[in-house]
């Protein structure tokens, strides 16, 4: 599936398609696992992972007073493209689960970044400032 996602989300004029059905997985997974809204970046980053198959997959690293980060650990079609645009685009299905939860979610390094084989993310509550998160897309 990641395969056809990167696709998609590499060429503009399939874009649409590519957030049709990463919002479709995202949602199908939202129902499945009834991910609801949450008060605490810990139980974000749970509800996070129970989007995903397997949790050993996408491990939480750190949890502070305001954020949970976690890495990627699935290998990505994009790995060392240099396409962080398209990663960014890719991402809209954890930005939905995150959403469903309750919270905000961030890529800090991207595989699709030369040399990053574990993509390193961050989650807060919805509302929390994210100014001194930079995304992986907006880095030079």
């Amino acid at each position: 599936m990641l395969v056809v996602q990167a696709f998609l989300f590499r060429y503009k004029f399939l874009n649409f398609l590519g957030y049709t059905l990463n919002h479709l997985l995202a949602w199908s997974r939202i129902i499945a696992k009834n991910i609801q809204k949450t008060d605490s970046p810990g139980k974000l980053g749970v509800k996070w992972q129970q989007g995903f198959p397997s949790m050993k997959h996408v491990p939480i690293t750190k949890i502070d007073a305001r954020t949970v980060y976690a890495e990627i650990h699935t290998p990505c079609p994009l790995q060392g493209s240099g396409d962080v645009e398209a990663c960014y685009k890719m991402m809209s299905f954890d930005r939905t689960i995150a959403k469903a939860a309750g919270g905000q979610f961030v890529v800090l390094k991207s595989q699709a970044q030369e040399g990053v084989y574990k993509c390193k993310v961050a989650m807060r509550l919805k509302g929390e400032d994210m100014s001194d998160l930079l995304p992986a897309h907006l880095q030079d």
